[in-house]
């Protein structure tokens, strides 16, 4: 299903999607709709939901590896700055 139509499920729903992703967003469906935020979580293809709207995207997102996650790098500390000094002027 395409992003488009799920906005418009959320929003139908009274949901305010925000900058949910995919996941995200059809998870806030299941649990508007009162059933388990369970889309993408089908690792082997199991899933007891026949009926379930999001049965074949959920499954295609189950298999996709996660997208990586960055790590937020330390700032470096700046280096010292030594100045030489100057002669003493006699």
């Amino acid at each position: 299903m395409k992003m488009q139509q799920i906005l418009d499920i959320a929003r139908a729903r009274g949901l305010q999607p925000g900058r949910l992703g995919k996941t995200g967003l059809v998870r806030a469906i299941q649990r508007a709709e009162g059933n388990f935020d369970c889309y993408a979580t089908a690792y082997d293809g199991v899933c007891d939901q026949h009926q379930c709207l999001w049965r074949e995207d959920c499954f295609a997102a189950a298999c996709r590896p996660a997208a990586p996650v960055r790590k937020r790098l330390k700032p470096r500390a700046k280096p010292l700055l030594t100045r030489k000094k100057k002669p003493a002027s006699i």
